[in-house]
């Protein structure tokens, strides 16, 4: 599984995670800073990334759309880009779990 990491998360974290989730960039890499949802959205679906976020309104593009592409949400709340990485790497079961079921879009983690 290949992670296209969210604006609203530190540009170096899929650099950090690299190792659990190897292909995986921020959408500043691929030249999609602001850019809207629906195009954030087309371009992970069509190049196979599973999609880390903290925006809410993934969540509903999610549950509409279904996937590609798949969708985490972070429900952290204000925490360093340390604690998030450690909350990924705690949840790697639960990753690979989730990018193998075929059934399942959306994943949530607190």
């Amino acid at each position: 599984m290949k992670l296209l990491v969210d604006e609203n998360l530190a540009p170096g974290l899929a650099e950090q995670i690299a190792d659990l989730f190897p292909g995986s960039v921020h959408v500043t890499a691929v030249g999609l800073g602001s850019t809207s949802d629906a195009v954030i959205w087309e371009y992970a679906g069509a190049n196979g990334f599973t999609f880390l976020t903290k925006d809410k309104d993934f969540v509903n593009l999610s549950l509409t759309l279904g996937s590609p592409p798949k969708v985490v949400l972070l429900q952290t709340g204000n925490c360093s880009t340390s604690q998030i990485e450690h909350i990924i790497r705690s949840n790697a079961v639960r990753f690979s779990e989730f990018g193998s079921d075929r059934k399942r879009s959306l994943l949530l983690l607190r």
